[in-house]
């Protein structure tokens, strides 16, 4: 069975993968870049489509073979963790996940007025351009170095819709957990989230403490960006103009959005926003 570690783009998908990996995947918590490989990306093309007769050059056609992957996928019936961006939703009738294929999940969320910044750097878009793609109800994405290929489509959807697909949904197990919560308390958050895990997953193993603090050391920000200047990462992604890969350990938990914007352009943000940050206790 499925149990999907889901967020929106730019929200700590990747270090929370990090700690589960380490966590789940490693001997004695130690991260190394080669487990998160043990947490994929779905959907995406490769593994996990090849055998479907799709039309590439078709946005969302991949969306009819969701299911059938996830089925394909659970075959032999063990646990899985899967990294996902997609809302918990359907699109043009096919179901992203359903009770057969996925066991639970954890989303997490984080201040969109943080997101907005990591967007800016990791798809290099300006200001507006950026605070468009997260207000953009439609907004999908895909490997867009190469032409014509849909193949890595993901239905993300606008940034409010993407949570609240994952908060409000009954049907499975989600725990629902702030950036800013696991970032402030990460031994309580990270311990509860074990737990919440192997509950879901009717996983008899009780919490190893030690374990679990050597994943929070090895998987901190600093130690992932410095593994990154230094041996680069595996996820980072070319630039636009193909010269470069952008950093992918931007700022992390440095990353404060009253440090960036002007205050005219905070306003807009906490107003655009308001009714989430206030949902949501950041306001």
């Amino acid at each position: 069975m499925i149990f999907w570690v889901a967020s929106y783009p730019k929200s700590g998908n990747t270090w929370l993968r990090a700690l589960l990996a380490s966590y789940y995947y490693s001997n004695d918590g130690t991260f190394d870049q080669k487990l998160l490989k043990k947490i994929e990306q779905f959907p995406q093309k490769k593994n996990f489509f090849s055998k479907f007769n799709y039309d590439q050059k078709i946005v969302a056609d991949t969306s009819r073979f969701w299911i059938k992957a996830q089925e394909q996928i659970n075959s032999d019936k063990k646990l899985r963790f899967f990294k996902t961006h997609n809302i918990l939703g359907g699109l043009n009738g096919n179901h992203f996940t359903n009770t057969k294929n996925t066991i639970g999940g954890i989303y997490i969320v984080r201040d969109p007025r943080n997101v907005i910044t990591s967007l800016k750097n990791h798809f290099e878009m300006n200001d507006s351009d950026a605070l468009e793609f997260m207000l953009n109800k439609n907004k999908y994405t895909y490997n867009y170095h190469v032409e014509n290929d849909y193949s890595d489509f993901q239905f993300i959807s606008s940034w409010e819709n993407n949570y609240k697909s994952w908060r409000n949904q009954k049907y499975i197990p989600v725990k629902f957990i702030k950036y800013e919560d696991l970032n402030s308390k990460t031994y309580e958050v990270f311990k509860d989230l074990i737990r919440f895990i192997n509950i879901t997953s009717k996983n008899q193993n009780i919490f190893k403490k030690d374990k679990a603090q050597k994943a929070i050391y090895s998987s901190s920000f600093d130690n992932l960006k410095t593994i990154e200047s230094k041996n680069g990462f595996s996820e980072s992604v070319l630039s636009k103009n193909r010269i470069k890969k952008i950093s992918f350990f931007h700022l992390g938990p440095k990353n404060n959005w009253k440090n960036i914007f002007s205050e005219d352009y905070q306003n807009k943000l906490t107003l655009k926003f308001e009714s989430n940050l206030k949902e949501l206790n950041y306001i």
